[in-house]
């Protein structure tokens, strides 16, 4: 290569740098009018130059197209100079398709035409994502409710839609509220709270980017009067897990003020899972009471419906390598369950999953067909999800990895599969992120008769597993959005 041609990619990188820089204003404006700005399924506000560019570069290596700032910025532009309501505007999706458009077209539509063209549906519709804020309260404020209280403090947006307004805790020590702002503020595993925290000790609040988070003490949910706090049609978040039947979480039902209850644990009982992306769209706001499901359950699930549809399962075996929780002791100690009382990091555990049998509420025709393990590792993030399944229809690797890339990309799955190809890939590459599994393309195999597939998918059980929780509860709280470009896309299995 040409010494010349080297010395073009520092001008070139700083032009895509300029064009980053100025898509921010653009996206936040849009976020205040609750215009969520994505790329091909990955948020893109509240991010930095930097995190623009490398979206947009991790979207041409994935997609293997030639999407860059010089086609976005544009196409953003556009959009923004629009009179539009809310809705979800996937940029690279929007994009995209305009460019295909200009290739293919015999006379394509201008920029600026196209993107008229396919907000139509939203123009003028200044319709608030909820006709009232929904009031959010977290029981339990440990690993998983303290990442909620991020999602939900950062999706806040014009404060139309759903508002953290308490945590409920067991009676502490005087100086707990310092303690809980401490533990939100730095994460040794998610990094520090990006935003500004401050203490209410006469109140009882923190202030959280502005967001006014009063700190109950109760021994039990039912004793509760959140009225008193000015907290009424309370969708309660219970992240305890101590509770995961209709009668124990029917107990939040009965404090005044409560009118639903979701539990971050797999349910017991007639207490339904739901799993964004798979089942949510039966959500009604008769149900009082229902389940998240389990992180194994939201990383699998998603991924065996994909290939259920295409290549029908005959059976199949899943084997989860699971980070350590704090169910597991971290030295050597009496645990009822077996195992789990060996030090969680100094050995590999085995122990049971539910996961597997879960499947056969999402999945009816597997009931049986599945079995699974899981084995508990010395990490504190990120787990794997080995699935072993043997198919009716032939595939080759290369077939089954395309399809599912093309899923992560386009599909209505785009939120909870995500995908990967490179090669050195490990797990704390994958802290952080936001969809409910992602799979490894290079660990993919499949063997000579094409009817025996293993797929390798990882997932951040603790924040990946937050955000697939977050879009439960949005979508029961009545939260839609119109979608830009509508037709996202051919391959829905939503």
């Amino acid at each position: 290569m040409a010494l010349d041609h080297l010395d073009d990619y520092f001008p070139d990188w700083k032009e895509r740098e300029a064009l980053a820089e100025a898509m921010i204003p653009m996206i936040g404006q849009l976020y205040r009018k609750n215009i969520v700005t994505y790329l091909f399924g990955r948020a893109l506000y509240n991010k930095s130059v930097t995190d623009i560019m490398s979206t947009h570069r991790f979207v041409r290596q994935t997609a293997q197209n030639e999407l860059s700032e010089f086609e976005t910025y544009p196409m953003l532009k556009a959009v923004a100079e629009l009179d539009c309501g809310p809705a979800h505007f996937d940029l690279g999706q929007l994009t995209v398709k305009h460019m295909n458009l200009c290739e293919y077209g015999e006379d394509p539509p201008t920029v600026e035409d196209y993107a008229r063209e396919q907000c139509a549906h939203v123009l003028g519709r200044h319709v608030k994502p909820l006709a009232k804020p929904q009031d959010v309260v977290l029981y339990g404020f440990g690993r998983i409710g303290r990442l909620l209280a991020r999602l939900l403090i950062e999706k806040t947006g014009s404060g139309d839609q759903l508002r953290l307004r308490a945590v409920v805790l067991r009676p502490a020590a005087q100086n707990d509220l310092e303690k809980r702002a401490l533990l939100l503020r730095h994460d040794s595993v998610h990094g520090d709270f990006s935003g500004t925290i401050r203490i209410d000790r006469e109140n009882n609040c923190l202030i959280v980017n502005g967001n006014v988070v009063r700190f109950i003490y109760a021994t039990n949910p039912a004793e509760v009067d959140y009225e008193q706090h000015g907290i009424e049609n309370v969708l309660v978040i219970d992240t305890t897990g101590v509770w995961r039947n209709e009668t124990g979480l029917g107990q939040h039902l009965e404090a005044k003020g409560v009118d639903r209850v979701i539990v971050t644990a797999p349910s017991k009982g007639e207490v339904p899972n739901i799993v964004s992306g798979i089942n949510s769209h039966t959500l009604s706001t008769d149900q009082k009471i229902i389940s998240a499901g389990s992180c194994t359950t939201n990383a699998i699930v998603p991924i065996l419906k994909v290939m259920d549809n295409k290549y029908r399962i005959e059976y199949g075996h899943m084997e989860t390598v699971h980070a350590y929780t704090p169910d597991q002791n971290l030295t050597d100690n009496y645990h009822k369950k077996d195992r789990r009382g060996r030090g969680a990091p100094l050995n590999l555990v085995i122990t049971e999953t539910g996961a597997s049998k879960a499947v056969a509420s999402f999945l009816p025709h597997l009931k049986g067909r599945l079995t699974g393990n899981a084995i508990r590792v010395p990490l504190p993030n990120v787990s794997l999800a080995i699935l072993n399944l043997t198919i009716q229809s032939e595939t080759t690797k290369d077939e089954v990895t395309r399809y599912l890339r093309d899923v992560s990309l386009f599909s209505t799955l785009q939120r909870q599969i995500d995908y990967t190809q490179e090669s050195e890939v490990v797990s704390s590459d994958f802290i952080g992120n936001r969809h409910a599994c992602i799979v490894d393309g290079q660990a993919t195999i499949v063997a000579d008769d094409g009817k025996h597939v293993q797929i390798y998918a990882w997932y951040d059980n603790e924040f990946g597993y937050c955000c697939q929780v977050i879009r439960v509860v949005q979508k029961w709280a009545g939260i839609q959005y119109p979608l830009v470009p509508v037709d996202i896309e051919e391959m829905g299995f939503g």
